[in-house]
């Protein structure tokens, strides 16, 4: 263990993202009226914004929209690694898809890496690029094999990469591929240049506006939360959990997975490159420059939104982590992202229905959305453009893969049947009057289960916990001060408003009868 000398460093009272923290993005209005336009895209992250940038430049005239500000949601608070090294996948996905279309998964990613590469030198845009060889590491003997697995199905795709037994992580390590010349950034800047380029090319862009369905038809039309409609040629989902089902059932085939993130000063150096563990808990380790200094981002403890320990308890095992192999001198940042993992691991990219080619859709990024998401966009300006793409038939939506796809969807649905039982079910004993400043938790109020969080100036926010979504009781999250549904990954404030989806309205409030 080092002996770093320091006293155990304190992690900040509340969530915040470096990324969001260190960067001054601008707003935009609100849609006050309706539009016509040749593509609507709907949210404002990294495959939203990309995908309107490549539009622009066609002279395609588009309307973004995002329903709080962008670049504040799954974008806003990525660990920003630009790499086709995906985990431990590609042996996987060989057995599963075969090495054609797993060749094409690399070789989407491949290309979105150097998309972006090629962007960042040709605008010169300032976002801490830099190339990093990505390793995936084991200490576990019963890892060992899958690495080796993994490194050969590196070969067979003819991946520039290795297989070693010694990380330049400065603890042991048992076995490691890497995958050479990948890269990491700081996703704000650099989407914030797209969208300067974008608004100049006639881009128009619109905050605080939800969209909430599609009418379908050529052209498509986009309806917002307060009834105003913007007719489009093609309408495009890019709102992280999608807006408009189409058919599609997202809700049945994916799930919502959380992970945390610290941003800490280190007593030992960090030897540069992008690391991630092979088993659980996972461990995530890259670098990163804060006001001129090396800051080491630690990642992991992912588990299903709403489902387990009490969050605070993931970030202080990150703590422990760091303190055991770097010594924190300072936490600068903590925050988590919340991901979405369809059934068969490869993300929904394409046309929502057969029926419906002008409606698009892209989600399911399994925490790879830097590489994946700007696979989207680039896929979206062939189709848009009516170009053919190698990647078509591969994200397609409408897929389904019998192995692995049909295990998966009934364990992820008797976990979500589970679930709402539990929570219908479940005993509460705790009454508001009990909550301290500060504090949230399930109670009885008015007779009935209901959630509570007491703000540090002492006022009680009372919510009803049913889920607007689909009927399941939501948790108390206080590492975030949220709301989250174990069922689907739906989240709200403490006040009740929708954070993400699929929930589309908020949390009914409660009032504690006299």
């Amino acid at each position: 263990m080092l002996n770093n000398h320091f006293p155990r460093a304190i992690l900040p009272q509340f969530p915040e993202s470096l990324w969001t923290a260190t960067s001054n993005t601008p707003s935009f209005p609100k849609l006050t009226n309706d539009i016509k336009v040749d593509v609507a895209i709907v949210g404002a992250g990294i495959s939203g914004i990309t995908t309107a940038y490549l539009l622009s430049k066609q002279g395609l005239k588009v309307a973004l929209i995002e329903a709080g500000r962008m670049l504040t949601g799954t974008t806003g608070h990525t660990t920003a690694k630009i790499t086709a090294q995906h985990d431990l996948i590609y042996d996987e996905f060989i057995s599963h898809f075969g090495e054609e279309q797993t060749k094409l998964y690399y070789e989407a990613n491949a290309e979105a890496l150097q998309f972006m590469k090629q962007t960042i030198h040709e605008h010169q845009i300032s976002c801490d690029f830099t190339e990093e060889d990505a390793y995936v590491y084991t200490n576990l003997d019963e890892f060992i094999g899958k690495i080796a697995a993994e490194s050969a199905a590196y070969e067979r795709l003819g991946i520039p990469g290795a297989y070693i037994e010694q990380t330049p992580l400065p603890f042991e390590t048992k076995a490691a591929v890497v995958m050479k010349n990948q890269a990491q950034f700081n996703p704000i800047p650099y989407l914030l240049h797209l969208v300067h380029h974008a608004v100049e090319q006639g881009c128009q862009i619109y905050e605080q506006t939800t969209a909430v369905s599609i009418e379908k038809g050529n052209p498509a039309t986009v309806i917002t939360s307060e009834g105003h409609r913007i007719t489009c040629r093609y309408a495009v989902s890019c709102s992280h959990f999608p807006f408009y089902d189409g058919g599609g059932f997202y809700f049945a085939k994916m799930h919502a997975n959380r992970a945390y993130i610290l941003a800490v000063k280190t007593a030992k150096e960090f030897p540069g490159g992008m690391f991630i563990c092979a088993e659980e808990p996972k461990r995530s380790l890259r670098s990163t420059m804060l006001h001129g200094e090396k800051v080491v981002l630690i990642v992991g403890e992912s588990h299903k939104t709403g489902q387990g320990i009490c969050t605070l308890q993931h970030y202080e095992a990150l703590q422990s982590f760091g303190e055991e192999h770097f010594g924190i001198k300072e936490i600068y940042y903590r925050w988590s992202a919340q991901d979405l993992v369809t059934l068969d691991k490869l993300p929904y990219i394409g046309q929502t229905a057969s029926l419906d080619p002008n409606i698009l859709v892209a989600t399911g990024y399994k925490k790879w959305g830097m590489t994946t998401g700007t696979a989207a966009a680039l896929l979206f300006e062939k189709l848009i453009t009516e170009k053919k793409s190698p990647y078509q038939e591969l994200f397609k939506p409408a897929r389904f893969h019998a192995d692995p796809s049909l295990r998966t969807f009934f364990v992820q649905n008797a976990d979500v049947a589970q679930h709402f039982v539990s929570g219908k079910l479940e005993m509460i004993f705790k009454k508001p009057e009990e909550l301290e400043h500060d504090e949230g938790a399930v109670v009885k109020a008015n007779g009935k289960r209901a959630g509570a969080y007491r703000d540090e100036q002492g006022q009680l926010h009372l919510v009803d916990t049913t889920c607007t979504h689909m009927g399941c009781e939501v948790e108390w999250n206080q590492g975030e001060r949220s709301w989250d549904c174990p069922c689907h990954g739906s989240r709200f404030s403490y006040k009740g408003e929708v954070l993400e989806g699929p929930a589309k309205k908020p949390l009914v409030t409660v009032e504690l009868s006299k």
